[in-house]
């Protein structure tokens, strides 16, 4: 529900084809000015093609969030992490061309790397590191190549990560 209480379990797909609100979460790895992008595998049921993200899905039932991200970052990419934080949520609803619904409870998750990855090519098409204020610029210019929903979370992770440097807890890298 709107207060992330949970009301029962449902097959994603249904969830989606039904508009049901449901859980999701967003990861987000970042290294210095640079977020982990992926652009999503063509084939994928939305947005396939669109960048987004470093990960992003739904825990399966009697799973946490953050048990869930760290189980993906694995599927879909073969990071094994368990240094993210969730940062904020939020609530978004977007409809498809396909006629299918994002209605999700969205849990935000950040965390900082530097290692490498191994893309699994039924989830993600390519992955690359980018930086921020190239980042920035490219959504003004190409709104159309980014997920409804990271465009959403990235600002919230934007506003973590300038108050983090604000705090002194992280470093502002030159560029």
């Amino acid at each position: 529900d709107m207060e992330d209480q949970i009301l029962g379990c449902m097959e994603k797909m249904q969830a989606h084809a039904e508009g049901r609100l449901h859980r999701a979460f967003s990861v987000f790895l970042y290294k210095d000015d640079a977020i982990l992008l992926q652009r999503r595998a063509k084939e994928k049921y939305h947005c396939g093609g669109l960048w987004t993200n470093t990960c992003c899905s739904h825990p399966g039932m009697g799973e946490s969030v953050y048990q869930a991200a760290c189980r993906r970052l694995q599927e879909e990419l073969g990071i094994e992490t368990e240094n993210l934080e969730e940062i904020q949520s939020f609530v978004y609803r977007y409809t498809f061309e396909n006629g299918l619904t994002e209605f999700e409870y969205d849990h935000i998750l950040i965390g900082e790397y530097r290692g490498s990855w191994i893309e699994n090519p039924e989830e993600v098409e390519e992955v690359r590191w980018v930086k921020i204020k190239d980042l920035i610029a490219d959504i003004q210019k190409n709104p159309e190549h980014y997920t409804p929903w990271f465009m959403i979370a990235l600002k919230k992770v934007l506003e973590f990560i300038n108050a983090r440097i604000q705090e002194g807890c992280l470093c502002s890298a030159q560029t």
